[in-house]
């Protein structure tokens, strides 16, 4: 038995209770969960934005130790360091094999499976796969990502969401270059990540955006050279520290139709606008068929960054070593499991930017 965060029915708070998980079977592994993050994904799964199966256990930007392995795993071994990952590409669908693995067509598999059970016997699934709201959880053998043991293990938790997807959106999707002049819509752990990847990339100047001012100081820390508070003129302020063009590239990092027409709105003709938040499929976006032509913009989506961890982690990871990325300054609240709840209403109100739950 272990302990974890349930949640029983989208739209219905999570209980924290114990659960049962089996030892692993074949090619799966078991890992002793150290930390996880809470992301806005986990929020999207609470309050039905994104399916998931229920009764589940949510959480997906975790890092622990490996307890044991099934048989056929080679990857990794009981001991090891792992970073969890949401999205294991299988290697073998057509995404995969077209160097596209965070589009794999399997990635999400393990989201549609029981991996353990309630206390009464009833399936439970791991949220998004990964199930990192617990003591204990059970991921498939490509979603534990080994690394060095030296690696602070709370550290590598936000590794495995947050900055993947948004470092991976400045330097995958994005190719940010140095004198590119960026802004970021949305000030929480994903855009934080962006701000200081845009940092690293050289881009210049770099502006923040959110509609609370209490980011204000938050933001100017991880990198941005500006912050604004979000509202009717945004675009034209965008537009008066850029000599009056626009942002060469401007990411959006919250998924509502408002912030991405901001985004949109903010930058140049011919840049690029990239959509890294998650949004509701009821939620509609509208662009004149004229703009499009006439503004020459590029407008993309971003899933995880366009990222392979299995070989974009080492490389954060030395950003990391290096110094150069602060992973620790992304997170403003430490709490634990039986704060959960505290955290998702921390991030319905827009409050600070990465929660952390230690285990």
């Amino acid at each position: 038995m272990v302990r974890a965060a349930v949640l029983s029915a989208q739209g219905k708070p999570l209980e924290i209770t114990e659960v049962v998980l089996p030892e692993p079977g074949p090619g799966q592994v078991r890992v002793r969960v150290a930390a996880a993050g809470v992301c806005h994904s986990d929020l999207s799964l609470a309050n039905g934005t994104l399916r998931q199966p229920v009764p589940a256990v949510l959480g997906h930007e975790g890092a622990g130790v490996v307890v044991s392995v099934g048989t056929g795993v080679t990857r990794v071994e009981p001991g090891d360091h792992v970073l969890l990952n949401w999205a294991p590409p299988c290697r073998e669908c057509w995404f995969c094999e077209a160097g596209e693995p965070y589009l794999c067509a399997h990635a999400s598999d393990a989201a549609e499976v029981p991996y353990g059970t309630l206390s009464d016997g009833t399936p439970l699934y791991p949220g998004l796969g990964t199930g990192a709201f617990a003591e204990e959880t059970i991921v498939p053998e490509r979603g534990a990502v080994k690394i060095p043991v030296d690696v602070p293990l709370e550290q590598a938790a936000v590794l495995g969401c947050a900055v993947l997807t948004g470092a991976g959106a400045v330097f995958n999707t994005a190719q940010v270059s140095t004198g590119q002049a960026v802004v970021v819509v949305g000030v929480g752990g994903i855009g934080l990540s962006v701000l200081q990847a845009a940092r690293i990339a050289g881009a210049s100047p770099i502006i923040a955006v959110d509609v609370h001012e209490s980011k204000s100081d938050l933001a100017l820390s991880q990198g941005a050279t500006h912050f604004l508070v979000s509202g009717d003129k945004t675009a034209k302020a965008v537009r008066s520290l850029t000599d009056g063009r626009g942002a060469d590239v401007a990411f959006e990092c919250v998924g509502m139709p408002a912030t991405i027409r901001t985004a949109w709105s903010s930058s140049r003709r011919g840049g690029k606008v990239v959509v890294v938040g998650v949004g509701s499929a009821k939620a509609m976006v509208e662009f004149s068929a004229l703009e499009l032509y006439w503004m020459g913009r590029t407008l993309t989506g971003c899933l995880f960054g366009s990222t392979d961890p299995d070989t974009d982690v080492p490389r954060l990871l030395g950003l990391v070593g290096s110094g150069q990325l602060d992973v620790a300054g992304l997170v403003t609240t430490v709490t634990d499991l039986d704060g959960i709840e505290g955290a998702f209403e921390d991030m319905r109100q827009g409050r600070g930017g990465r929660t952390l739950v230690r285990f």
